[in-house]
């Protein structure tokens, strides 16, 4: 589990925090899944001692599914691996805004005049 994390965080944007509307990827070992949902809630278990919160995702499957689950700030944010049920559970949310510190990508025209540079795309008039 600890690999396929770091595999992600090399190729997933995520953030540091997580607030209601972000999409998270949710990794499970058992059932093996990997799969977004929608953070449409966050509430404080005023139930508990220490800092919990319910955390309403609707998971984006067909068809949608609304859960709730009891989660802690470093378990919702994916600072920690947790489990339910004795099985491992990571939670984080994505970055969809665009990244501006990266360099814009190159186009593969070169010019005005739409002449391509060895590309598999065919220019139609």
């Amino acid at each position: 589990m600890e690999k396929l994390i770091a595999e992600l965080q090399q190729i997933v944007p995520f953030k540091g925090t997580t607030d209601i509307g972000d999409l998270v990827l949710i990794v499970a070992k058992e059932p093996q899944m990997l799969v977004y949902a929608l953070v449409t809630d966050i509430t404080r278990d005023t139930t508990r001692k220490d800092e919990w919160w319910h955390l309403g995702l609707t998971f984006l499957t067909v068809p949608p599914q609304e859960i709730t689950w009891t989660l802690r700030t470093t378990q919702m944010t994916g600072m920690e691996i947790f489990t339910m049920g004795g099985e491992k559970r990571f939670v984080k949310a994505v970055n969809l805004a665009p990244t501006l510190s990266r360099p814009p990508e190159k186009s593969n025209f070169d010019d005005a005049k739409g002449k391509s540079k060895s590309s598999f795309l065919k220019r139609v008039k």
